[in-house]
Formats: C-alpha cells, structure tokens, sequence
C-alpha cells in the first residue's frame, strides 16, 4: 500500500534510507530538512507499507527552474529508497508512479532527479540535458541529470534547474571524488 506520509513514520523513514544508502547519512538528515524547509510548494511525501511496516519512501521536494521568461517552481525527485529486502519487488516503481501522479494533479509542469537512467528511463523520464535544461553542477553526470515532462509543462519552460538550499547543505547534489 502507498500512503502519505505521517509523523509517526518520520523513525521509520530514516530507517528506511539508512538502510537502503548504507552509512551515508546525508539522506536522512536530508529528509528532515526538506521536511520543514520553507518552499512554494508542499512536499509529497510518501511511504510503502507492507503488512504494518514502513519499507518504503519517495519525496518530492519544492525546486526551481531558471526559465527565460521567469522562474517556476517545479519538484524534486530525492530520495527514493526501499529497504534492501524488500528491493526488487516493484515497491520504488509504485512509488514513483505514485509521486509522478500527485505531481500531475497539482499542476507542477516537471519533475528532476539524479538517478539511473535504466531505473529512472523506464519509469516516465528522460534525459534533461537534450531537452533544453541546465544542470545545477558539474558533478552530475550528464546520463543521471532527469526530468519528468507533465501536463503543465510549456515549451518555454526550459533553463537551469536549481535545488533548493537543503540539497546544498547536506552535499547532496552530484557526486563527490571519493579521494578529494
């Protein structure tokens, strides 16, 4: 089953992506943050629940897209994770088609993320960069940097993707040189 999220899941959630992104604690801190973090639009925050047990969640957090004719607010994919035995078994691509549903039914024109595009590709995005949209560091690879079009989505509204200050704070965008 995917639900919202609520309050008594916030321990189950951390639990959930330090599991599922090992030692980095980065993402459940991450979380947290864009949880309360002041934004123009309300986070969609939802969890997979099997038999009582949280083990699964996605969040989509406020973002923003540097368009030529103004900015506009669209939403970012981060995190996804599903506790590792429960992977495999559909529950992250629920989640995301789920997340990509309520996205659409509140008018946001596009979703990005930084993820795989074999996983990502198959499950409604594609390649930004040939789409007309900047990345918001040199760190993520070109293959990683997605976007969802939805029914909002306009052909001016292209441009720099820019996330929203938690993600900098928590050194959650692209990818650090491990010997740096």
């Amino acid at each position: 089953m995917i639900r919202w999220e609520t309050d008594d899941d916030h321990h189950d959630v951390r639990e959930v992506h330090a599991r599922a992104f090992g030692a980095n604690a980065r993402v459940p801190g991450l979380v947290e943050a864009l949880r309360t973090a002041e934004a123009a639009l309300v986070p969609v925050s939802l969890v997979a629940v099997v038999d009582d047990r949280v083990v699964g969640h996605v969040l989509l957090s406020a973002t923003r897209l540097d368009a030529p004719r103004r900015i506009v607010d669209v939403l970012s994919l981060s995190p996804l994770g599903v506790l590792p035995e429960f992977q495999g078994q559909g529950i992250g691509t629920r989640l995301v088609a789920r997340a990509l549903e309520t996205a659409e039914g509140q008018g946001v024109p596009l979703v990005f993320l930084e993820g795989s595009p074999l996983y990502y590709g198959a499950r409604g995005f594609d390649a930004a960069g040939p789409l007309g949209f900047r990345s918001p560091s040199l760190r993520i690879p070109e293959a990683a940097f997605q976007v969802a079009r939805l029914s909002a989505h306009e052909p001016w509204m292209t441009g720099t993707f820019v996330y929203s200050e938690p993600f900098w704070a928590f050194d959650c965008v692209g990818l650090r040189d491990p010997g740096a």
